[in-house]
Order: C-alpha cells, then structure tokens, then sequence
C-alpha cells in the first residue's frame, strides 16, 4: 500500500471512530477500530524498519512505532491516532517530493532507433531494430539514427557522434569506416553492414550502463535521519526516568506523545517541498528531496564540454590567406559565396560569419555540392572550391588539427577556415560561483582531443580535464574520486553523458536542448539554456537546507522542552499529543520559509550539522 493511501485510510479510521465514539457513544468499538488500523500500521512500519537496519540506515520509525504501541497499551488511543496521521502524512509528502517532476521525463529506451531499413535483393525491409542479424545489409537515411554498429559499405556522408562521444564536429564516414548506433546520418543515404546485433551495439550499452549506475545509487544520510538517534536516545531516557520514579507506564507514554519525531517527520519534507518549488521558478527540475540534500553538500563538480561549457555549434576561429592575391575578407567572401546554398553545418557557419562582419555575397554559377568532400561553384570567371583536403587536393592534409574547410582558386590553394566550439558567455562565471559555494574540485570530461580540451578548461578556470573519454570512461573517473571529494555533481546534456549523470551523487541535466536520455537519468533537469542555473541550483539547495535545518532543531528543542514537562505528569497524552500538533505548525511555518525567493529576516541560527 502507498503512503498516500495509507494517510487516507488513517483519516477515514479516525472520522469511524469519532462517529462510533462521540455519535454511537460506543468508546470501546472506537477503541478497538483505532487499535487494530493502529497495529497492523506499526507492525508495518516495524517490519520496514528491520529491512532498513539491516541495510545499515536508521530512521525515525522506531520513535514513532514506540510512541504509537504505548499509547494504545495504556488506552490512549486517540493520542496515537493523532501520532498515525502526522506518520502518514509525513511519508505521503515525502513521495509527493520524489514523484513531482518525473511525469514530464522519458525513458532513455523511447529515444533508441525503433527500425531498420534491411536490403534483400535491392529491395527494403523495414524490421525491427531487435531482428538485425550479423551480416544483414542495411540503409540509414539521412536524419535518420544508425540503428545498430556496423560497417560502411556504399556511400559517404558526415555523421553527427556529439550526443555519443561529445566529439562536436561532425565525422565522416567512407567506405570501410565503423558506424555506431545512435549516430545522426546527416548529408546522403548510406549501406552498411551490420556487426554488431542491436543488444550489444553501442546505443544499447549505454542504457546499460545507466540501469547497472541507477541500480547502484551512492549511500547518502538524510537530514531528518542523523537527527533521529540523538533524538530517539533523548526520549527514551526523559520516558524512562519518568516511568522509574513514578512507577506509572502512562507517565512513559505521555514522553513519547510529545516525542513523536513530527518535526523530523514534517520539517524537513515541507522544507523541501519549497525548495523543490522554489527551483522549479527559477528554471530547475529537481526530482527529490535527497538531491537537494545532496547538492547542498556536494564537495566536487565534473561538466561535460559540448553542449554544457559550450553551446554545442561551431563557429569560424580563424581565416588563413595562404596567396598574397586575397585577403582574409576576400577568402572569407569567397567561401560563403559558394556555401550559401549548402545546408552543412560548416556551411552555415561560414556564412553567419560572412554575415555578422558585413560582408557581401557573390553572385555564383553552376554551383555542385559533392556529399562528404565540399563544394565547387564558379565566381567571376574562376572555379572555387571549398570543402575538405581530399577535395581541395591531398597536399593540405593535417595543417592543423582543428575542425577545417580548405579553399582553392582555380585548383590552386589559397587558404583555409578553421572552427571553434562556442564556448557559453556564462561559463566561467558559473564555475567561479560554484566555488564561491566551496565546490572547490571541477573537472572537465570530453570525447574531443586533448588540446582542445585543455583550451576550453583553461577558458573556464577548470583545474582537472580528462579528453577523449567513452562513456565508460567517464564513469571511472566519476568513481575513482576519492571519499572526502563527495558528493559529486555531473552536469551533462548527451545520450553519451547518460550513464555518468547516472552513476554520479547528483546528475545534472542540460534540458533546453538536451536529450531525453540525459534528464531521463538525471536527478536534476535545467529547462533553460542556461549554465548559470547550476550554480543557482546549489545556492538555492544550501538555503533550503539551512531553513529545514532550522526548522528541525527548532521543532527538536521545543519537543525536548515538553517532554521534560510532561515527564512530572502535568500534560495528558491527548494534550500531549495536541501540544505536538502545535510544535507541528511551528516546524511547517518554519519550513515554508524555503519557498522565498528572498532569505527571511525572521530566524537566524548559526548551526552545524550533527
């Protein structure tokens, strides 16, 4: 049975056996409606927790089990009534928290390649991804994902491995070149041959490998949990001395009423709530009450490059003239001329670039796009190509190691373009305020080369960088991070990050342009595109953190206060467990605080954490 349910059942015992009682005038059957709902609750209750010790986590439970068993033992039923309904409506918000933002979130399995195009006798089979043998011939369509790994056979064209690798350039494929599941075919139509059956392909390991990290998740001590034995020994002593010296086992439970662990149950639950609220304003999905409490203690942050430090689109570095006959202006001029109608990634690149420094462009004649080499148009009289270093002629090749278009002038070369990854305008800022919040460990993870990794984490104050890494390897370096260096963020936006936003204490989701994989295994999701929300989403956790905090300790020391009284007898169990109803309202108002956009000016504690 839910939580939910379980609140709902309370409510509706305790409408019966106020009916039976005050209506029926029939104490007894109210009595034995509440005792017996009461117990089989407890019992509940007692078996869960038991499953939990032995797990090696203890929780608040064995408090209010005690106080729920002792106030029916000496008849106060309906003090342990009032102690089921704040239990269950505790637990029942605990679940509203965790369940809040997974409705809008899909699965990974929803986004993987569903069809193949299988070639029998020149003709096509659609089959199921699943049906794919080793050997089979298969078509991939442009915009259509390579549905399992295999080999190149007929064709060129450029692929799009970003949201595998991080690679952000787009590959080519030739002939005899390896294709991986989940590439985007981008230019033309392309044959291979299938080596790989669907379930060991690469797009299927990486769904592996999130279930094997979801399967797994880190051990994290709940705030209301390290309060719980402190508080538990407290009671127990205060309720022990009073039943020692009165002889009197109602004096017992009169300490454990007003000891019902409410605040621990309620505080920090309402708190999260706000704050989970709170961030939801502010452009950030978090997806349970843990992840703030782990984001409000994370010690270390690994980002990956492409599409979270960077936009994930290139843009002209730099123009080269190699012939003292053209200047940059004139190359540039040239170049998106004869791209303007191509719809390459480079060619837009060029041709924005042309755009943004005023340049004109050229009138063109018999324009040709040859798919996976580059383009060939004449201007003025003279043959202009633009494309790569097969293309303009193999003598350019390995200039430079940068994404490249290489430009000749009636076959003879001129220059060439180089590109850049843009790097996010907020991403060294974001950085800096993270460690302004004591995250003082960043680390860069990427499938791109080494120097341009080390270009982009030097742009962005990042101190550790590890390039050219497979998800896989992404996911060992996550855990060979060393114990004092926890909790661990991951801020991620590919199908590629997926298994390590997964395997990480806090995943962290680019969702404006990511995919669905990545706020899928996410635990936090940014619904704008916008790296600064990162740090926002930790600034933000730490002050939800330290209301509920407050709100705990407030609700502890009041709750230790009446227990103290109630050890002389003076409080009954049922204004016991009123007075606790009233130290319940104190804790919830404190708690809601977290939802202000605005620290309050009301309470201000200065208090470590136990």
């Amino acid at each position: 049975m839910s939580n939910f349910k379980k609140f709902l059942l309370t409510i509706l015992v305790g409408i019966l056996a106020l009916i039976m009682e005050f209506g029926f005038g029939r104490p007894q059957i109210a009595f034995w409606i509440v005792a017996i709902v009461g117990g089989l609750m407890a019992f509940s209750m007692f078996i869960g927790m038991i499953q939990t010790l032995k797990s090696g986590k203890y929780g608040v439970d064995i408090l209010a089990i005690t106080a729920i068993i002792a106030t029916l033992l000496v008849g106060e039923y309906w003090a342990s009534l009032m102690v089921l309904v704040m239990l269950t409506g505790g637990d029942s918000l605990e679940d509203y928290a965790s369940h809040q933002a997974g409705r809008e979130l899909r699965t990974l399995l929803e986004n993987s390649p569903q069809v193949a195009h299988k070639i029998v006798d020149e003709q096509l089979q659609d089959i199921e991804v699943e049906n794919a043998a080793v050997g089979d011939l298969l078509l991939i369509k442009p915009g259509e994902l390579a549905p399992v790994d295999g080999t190149v056979i007929a064709g060129s064209t450029l692929v799009d491995e970003s949201s595998l690798t991080g690679e952000s350039r787009p590959i080519e494929k030739k002939q005899d070149d390896e294709i991986m599941s989940g590439s985007i075919v981008k230019d033309t139509s392309i044959r291979i041959q299938v080596v790989k059956k669907a379930s060991d392909s690469q797009y299927q390991k990486l769904v592996k490998l999130v279930e094997e990290s979801e399967a797994k998740p880190a051990h994290f001590v709940r705030l209301a949990d390290r309060y719980a034995v402190p508080f538990t020994l407290i009671a127990y002593i205060i309720g022990g001395i009073a039943w020692f010296i009165s002889k009197d086992p109602v004096r017992f439970a009169e300490v454990l009423v007003v000891a019902s662990p409410c605040p621990l149950i309620l505080a920090a639950p309402v708190a999260l709530v706000a704050g989970m609220s709170r961030s939801s304003r502010n452009g950030i999905v978090v997806k349970t009450g843990t992840t703030i409490e782990k984001l409000a203690k994370a010690n270390s942050i690994a980002f990956d490059k492409t599409g979270t430090l960077t936009e994930g689109k290139l843009s002209v570095d730099e123009v080269y003239s190699k012939s003292e006959r053209f200047s940059k202006a004139d190359l540039l001029s040239l170049a998106a001329s004869v791209e303007q109608e191509s719809t390459h990634i480079l060619a837009r690149s060029v041709v924005t670039q042309a755009k943004n420094e005023g340049i004109k462009l050229r009138s063109v004649k018999d324009l040709q796009e040859v798919t996976g080499k580059g383009v060939e148009a004449f201007v003025n009289g003279e043959k202009i190509r633009v494309g790569n270093a097969a293309f303009a002629g193999d003598d350019f090749a390995g200039q430079t190691k940068k994404t490249v278009v290489y430009i000749t002038v009636n076959e003879q070369y001129v220059g060439y373009i180089t590109f850049r990854d843009v790097l996010r305008s907020e991403a060294r800022e974001t950085v800096d305020q993270l460690k302004q919040l004591g995250i003082n460990k960043t680390v860069m993870l990427t499938g791109d080369d080494q120097e341009i990794a080390e270009q982009i984490a030097k742009s962005v104050n990042i101190s550790n960088v590890h390039a050219q890494c497979l998800p896989e390897e992404k996911i060992q370096v996550l855990k060979d991070l060393e114990e004092e260096q926890r909790p661990l963020i991951m801020v991620g936006d590919g199908v590629n990050d997926a298994p390590a936003l997964a395997v990480a204490d806090i995943g962290i989701a680019m969702g404006a342009h990511g995919s669905t994989a990545a706020s899928e295994s996410a635990d936090a999701v940014i619904l704008k595109d916008d790296l600064s929300r990162v740090s926002e989403a930790v600034r933000l956790s730490k002050d939800t953190m330290k209301v509920a905090q407050q709100s705990v300790l407030i609700g502890i020391f009041i709750c230790v206060a009446l227990m103290l009284i109630a050890s002389t007898g003076v409080i009954p169990a049922l204004l016991g467990a009123a007075l606790q109803e009233v130290v319940d309202t104190v804790s919830i108002l404190s708690a809601l605080r977290a939802r202000r956009d605005k620290s309050s000016t009301g309470i201000h504690m200065n208090l470590k954490t136990i």
